[in-house]
């Protein structure tokens, strides 16, 4: 059953942003396939998805900032960061974002910004870095942006992380990431790719860094389970498009690895991978991947997909809760749901 969200005409305008021009405005596009009638109780029937902005060239990151009600989000190849705020529209926030270095990066389909954002325990912005290959925190208040940045994770065991891609605050203080070769700009060939694996690490308070595992080829979206006993990391690998739970144990370390779902046989048919993802109080999960953003229940049934019709990277919710901000490809989008994102 696939329900169509209507297009509305309203008024739109455009806002400079340095060469591109980006477009606010009230229209709404994709559609909404419900799969089991669970999903009727986390996105209503009737909820559109909104385009906030667009024009950018591959939206990802998105983060609510409660104390100045406004979303973060990355433009990964402009090297950029975002800010969207109800009434002003998005507006260039930080750049650089991710590469601070001077070396040229000149490759077509380069990656050089930062990718995932997160507001650490003191509500300060963390950043993962792709051209500077680490996950570093802004050394300056949110609202006065500054591209200083203090290094949290660059090196395991002496060797250059790859390109730290999305990250998760514990309760207990611990930052959770994730480093596939995205943003190296030859990848998996890259001459300057240290580390062979891509890995999942743990960041203590104290700045000690864990790897976790390295099974998952192209590990990329993270997010705990409302109790934090479970982990969800997805793998971006087109050959094994998937996502995996992992129960946390006590000290924080990942145990019982399995497979939650499988979606490489849509990979050929429908557009993106999995990527970000956000999990609601009730431990559903939003998982951008193959079509848009996939809604599954805890039990890993597939309940439905919000259909953005573009390669969708990644999710957050905001306002109060409800609403859930969407980073898909040139868009910045929203939709109400009827249910509140973990941490509300």
């Amino acid at each position: 059953m696939i329900r169509t969200l209507s297009t509305l005409a309203l008024t739109v305008f455009l806002t400079a942003c340095g060469t591109s021009k980006m477009q606010e405005s009230a229209r709404t596009l994709g559609s909404i396939e419900k799969l089991d009638p669970r999903l009727d109780k986390l996105l209503p029937p009737g909820a559109r998805l909104e385009i906030l902005s667009e024009g950018h060239k591959w939206t990802e990151g998105p983060v609510w900032v409660p104390q100045g009600r406004f979303l973060l989000f990355s433009d990964i190849p402009p090297n950029r960061v975002f800010r969207w705020k109800e009434g002003e529209g998005a507006r260039p926030y930080l750049q650089p974002s991710g590469y601070t270095g001077t070396k040229p990066r000149t490759a077509e389909t380069d990656e050089p910004g930062s990718n995932g954002l997160v507001l650490d325990p003191q509500g300060r912005l963390v950043l993962c870095q792709h051209g500077d290959r680490r996950v570093a925190r802004m050394n300056a208040p949110l609202d006065k942006p500054d591209a200083r940045f203090v290094t949290l994770a660059d090196r395991y065991m002496g060797k250059r992380l790859n390109s730290p891609n999305d990250a998760v605050f514990h309760s207990g203080g611990s930052l959770y990431f994730t480093d596939p070769p995205y943003g190296l700009e030859k990848r998996m060939e890259d001459p300057e790719k240290e580390l062979d694996f891509q890995g999942v690490y743990r960041v203590t308070p104290g700045g000690e860094l864990t790897l976790l595992t390295k099974e998952i080829t192209r590990p990329n979206g993270i997010a705990f389970s409302p109790d934090e006993k479970k982990l969800y990391v997805a793998s971006s690998d087109p050959d094994r498009a998937i996502w995996m739970v992992y129960d946390v144990k006590p000290g924080g370390m990942l145990a019982n690895g399995k497979l939650f779902f499988d979606a490489t046989k849509w990979v050929k048919t429908k557009k993106g991978l999995p990527d970000g993802l956000k999990v609601d109080v009730n431990g559903n999960l939003f998982a951008t991947g193959p079509g848009g953003v996939l809604v599954f229940a805890p039990d890993g049934t597939h309940l439905g997909t919000i259909n953005t019709g573009e390669k969708t990277a990644n999710c957050a919710w905001g306002d109060d809760g409800a609403t859930l901000y969407i980073a898909a490809d040139m868009y910045l989008l929203r939709i109400r749901t009827g249910t509140k994102g973990k941490g509300f």
